[in-house]
């Protein structure tokens, strides 16, 4: 059911398709009363239609918040605070387990308060794919897939008793289990709908745009559908399931117009690459990006999809496209019920959903143009995903970034028990891997087909390289079988090692233990080439510093030439079975082979079949024995979930919120500080808080598993926070990993933060530009809370992270007027007082006083990122989760 408003307006029509009749909130009413909209972005309009079906009923949505978006055509930049309510939640298994974590514990802590605990369920469709928890153990042989779900079970089989749990207990959720697919790709080939209805109080049948939010950043791929969704941290997509709204202001909205055609040879990945380096130049960070112009018919819809899932590389909100025929083909071919995508035609069409290619182009706040002709083949690195290179400039970036940091040289060394040597630059990992565009067909069939030429002349991977194939769809291998060309992708090592996110979140599994050791040892830089969207350092794997973005037919080539110095376009990559030098044009296919074999290997059929009864799973899944219950009961003991301390002692009346006196850094960091290296979700190492904890309760090293699989314990997770080994701490200069210091003496973040906490000192952190970039993990804002920092200042944050921290309670600041932690001479040596906390307001100037250890103050002003009204209740109440308790619970 679906709660609408009272309709003030009159906007509640109904259209009529085929035999069935819907109710729909309808633009063009609201335009006879506010003013034309015509030239509204679509994005807005979705915005539009959300605000009048629930303007006036009870939901803080006003006359005045419908007329402001209106309005926005007039001056189209940040604007007023509104409330939008996503029609569905998308989750994945990292997220969704501390998800359901703190429902399963909200439920004991609303019957503490005497509240029902059946009003802790969620109120809107809830979708959690498992998706991130394999690994990458087994490859490069027929069986790996198979051994590697075994694996996954074994390590997993905890938290997916505990999901099940929750499929099981709360309403309105449904569990995709593993081995399905990437929830992206999910969510595009089978969950959404691109208009979603249900029924209202009446029990009338509603139709209204398909919207959603996700735990995972990359939920903007279904902006390539029609469906306006984005990342939003786990907290706010609770908030969200449990009835409330998303506050946020009106955005601003970049248009990015697209001419011209890919040129022979280029792939979706080269695009997505160089529209994400301009994107980041351009400055898009809080803002919509919408794509237009002619350039948008030469685009496939899993084109599309490609490039709006890279928004949270390009720092936007999302990148979203209108409705045309395109889609209407894609849900056909994806197997969607015809009388749903008459619905969509009709719908889009009446509302000004549908792409007119002869129609005015929208308003946008500001504007960028490319002629798609002008793309070339491309990479990215070596350490960021805005940090394009020609396909030919790869070696030189490698010597400027990397060599020259590492102080390298071109030196090979010996690997004990092997018949080969390694060097700086070599290629250890080759994965096709991530949601981005591995179940982009027109770039998995050229990865076929690559290995298809190179199989038949004869060439194989370096011995050094591990492979690895992770399609983020079960219809990838259908379509690949049936083309003939997994064959081959076997033959040259890319098996499959699993249907899920692997190498692309740090699941890359172990090297071989003699590599690894060699490059250690020597210091080695060594090199990942993977067909993923981030690359930032120690993501990928910890033996790699240098990680390149490429398409999957160049991951293909990358894995045969073993290195990423020289130019792959002028030097052969290897010499075939007669002897004779290979080059990379010589491997690589037309675009017509890749379309003419992409329309003879796909086909409605396969998708129906695949997603037939996709929350039955595998005879694993099948033998999870699991009853539901109001509330969990919590294992003794367990290592993998635990009830969070949030709402211990907690009552229905928030305590007042003081100013934060005497403060010290937790930890003072450059830029592009990002949510990996503010809370990893790879391996543990022994040595740290982390693995400490682990053996102390009697886990064996080969079971830690990764961070991302124990986000269900908070016990973990707060020592594993600032814990990723390639963080540089400026209050210890010369130490690498996730180090701070305590009465001058170095030690790891959570044994610093634990001292300050027993001595009763609260704690900030201090960073430079776009702190939080990257994944939408609210473990970042949770471990940051759980730590004792009551305050970040930064220079500019990414918008996921904001929002973390303030559902956490955690206090944004922002540098202002060109101040910085190295203008102002801020160190670990200073305290700080914040001034006025109790009386603020939204975005309003605080002042910082700044104490020296020689008694020498001085203040400077920082703005306060609480964005909204609703997010200032939300921090004065402790956190959205302990908002929302107590509104239930009153």
């Amino acid at each position: 059911m679906t709660q609408v408003g009272q309709d003030s307006l009159g906007a509640r029509q109904t259209l009529k398709v085929g035999a069935r009749e819907y109710g729909y909130y309808s633009l063009a009413k609201a335009a006879e009363a506010y003013g034309d909209i015509s030239r509204l972005p679509f994005s807005l309009k979705v915005l539009l239609e959300n605000m009048l079906r629930f303007e006036d009923g009870g939901f803080t949505v006003s006359a005045d918040d419908v007329k402001a978006l209106v309005d926005w055509q007039q001056n189209p930049v940040t604007g007023a605070e509104i409330q939008y309510r996503p029609a569905r939640v998308l989750l994945q298994d990292f997220t969704g387990v501390p998800c359901v974590v703190d429902l399963a514990a909200m439920r004991d802590a609303i019957a503490k308060l005497g509240g029902d605990t059946s009003k802790i369920n969620p109120l809107v469709p809830v979708h959690l794919v498992i998706d991130h928890s394999v690994m990458v153990d087994e490859f490069g042989h027929p069986k790996a897939f198979e051994q590697n779900v075994e694996i996954e079970y074994e390590r997993n089989g905890e938290r997916y008793d505990f999901l099940k749990w929750g499929s099981k207990s709360l309403d309105n959720f449904y569990a995709v289990p593993p081995g399905t697919g990437i929830c992206h790709q999910v969510n595009l080939e089978n969950i959404a709908q691109a208009v979603w209805v249900s029924k209202d109080q009446t029990g009338q049948d509603v139709a209204y745009p398909d919207t959603c939010v996700g735990t995972d950043s990359h939920t903007t791929m279904i902006n390539g559908l029609g469906v306006l969704g984005w990342g939003v941290g786990g907290i706010e997509a609770e908030a969200a399931m449990l009835g409330q709204p998303v506050s946020m202001l009106i955005p601003e909205v970049v248009g990015f117009k697209l001419t011209g055609a890919l040129s022979e040879g280029v792939t979706a990945t080269d695009l997505v690459l160089t529209c994400t380096n301009m994107l980041r130049k351009h400055g898009v960070v809080g803002r919509f990006v919408e794509y237009f112009g002619p350039g948008l018919a030469h685009l496939t819809l899993a084109d599309r999809a490609t490039l709006a899932n890279m928004a949270p590389e390009y720092g936007a909100t999302c990148g979203f496209f209108g409705i045309d025929d395109k889609t209407l083909d894609y849900l056909r071919l994806t197997g969607r019920d015809e009388d749903q995508i008459a619905l969509v035609e009709a719908y889009a069409k009446k509302q000004g959903f549908w792409l007119d290619p002869n129609g005015p182009d929208p308003v946008f706040t500001s504007t960028l143009e490319l002629d798609m002709a002008s793309v070339v083949p491309s990479l990215a690195g070596p350490k960021r995903p805005q940090d394009r290179v020609d396909l030919t400039k790869v070696d030189d970036v490698f010597a400027d970034d990397m060599r020259d940091t590492y102080k390298k040289s071109n030196q090979r060394v010996a690997v004990e028990g092997k018949d080969f040597d390694i060097g700086d630059g070599d290629v250890m990992i080759a994965a096709i891997t991530s949601c981005t565009n591995t179940s982009n067909p027109g770039v998995l069939v050229a990865a076929g087909l690559v290995a298809k030429k190179a199989d038949e002349l004869g060439l194989r991977p370096k011995p050094w390289v591990k492979t690895s194939l992770a399609p983020g769809s079960q219809v990838v291998t259908d379509y690949l079988v049936r083309a003939g060309l997994q064959s081959h992708l076997d033959n040259i090592g890319f098996n499959l090692v699993g249907y899920g996110c692997t190498t692309c979140i740090g699941n890359s599994g172990p090297l071989a233990e003699p590599i690894s050791k060699a490059i250690n040892e020597n210091g080695l830089v060594a090199a990942a080439v993977i067909s993923g969207n981030r690359n930032f350092e120690g993501r990928v794997s910890p033996d790699v510093r240098a990680n390149f973005l490429a398409s999957p037919p160049l991951v293909v080539a990358y894995a045969l030439k073993g290195t990423v110095i020289e130019d792959f376009t002028t030097t052969p990559i290897g010499q075939g079975s007669d002897g004779n030098d290979v080059f990379l044009k010589d491997i690589w296919p037309t675009n017509l082979e890749v379309a003419s074999t992409m329309a003879s290997c796909m086909d409605r059929p396969m998708f129906q079949a695949r997603y037939a009864d996709v929350y039955k799973g595998d005879s694993h899944w099948q033998a999870i024995d699991v009853t539901g219950s109001e509330t969990y009961k919590w294992r003794a003991g367990s290592t993998y979930v635990a009830n969070p301390p949030y709402f211990e002692g907690m009552s229905m009346t928030p305590a007042p919120v003081g100013d934060i006196v005497g403060a010290k850094p937790l930890l003072i960091l450059g830029d592009s500080i990002t949510t990996d290296h503010i809370s990893p979700a790879g391996s543990i190492k022994v040595d740290s808080p982390g693995g400490q904890w682990l053996m102390e309760h009697q886990v064996a090293k080969a079971d830690f598993n990764s961070y991302g699989s124990r986000r269900g314990h908070h016990e973990v997770m707060m020592r594993g926070t600032f814990a990723n080994i390639r963080i540089k701490n400026e209050m210890v200069p010369g130490i690498e990993g996730g180090m701070s210091r305590y009465d001058g003496v170095p030690m790891p973040v959570f044994d610093a933060a634990m001292k300050h906490k027993a001595d009763g000192t609260p704690l900030v952190v201090i960073a430079g530009k776009e702190y939080g970039t990257g994944s939408s993990r609210d473990w970042a804002a949770k471990g940051t809370n759980l730590l004792g920092v009551r305050a970040v200042i930064v220079e500019s944050f990414e918008r996921i992270h904001r929002s973390n921290l303030v559902g956490m309670g955690v206090l944004p600041l922002q540098f202002m007027g060109g101040d910085t932690r190295d203008s102002l001479g801020l160190t670990g040596d200073d305290s700080f007082t914040i001034h006025g906390v109790a009386g603020l307001k939204p975005r309003q100037d605080v002042k910082v006083e700044v104490t020296r250890p020689s008694g020498e103050t001085f203040t400077f002003t920082a703005l306060c990122r609480i964005d909204t009204a609703n997010e200032l209740e939300y921090f004065l109440n402790g956190g959205i989760l302990h908002y929302v308790l107590r509104k239930l619970a009153a």
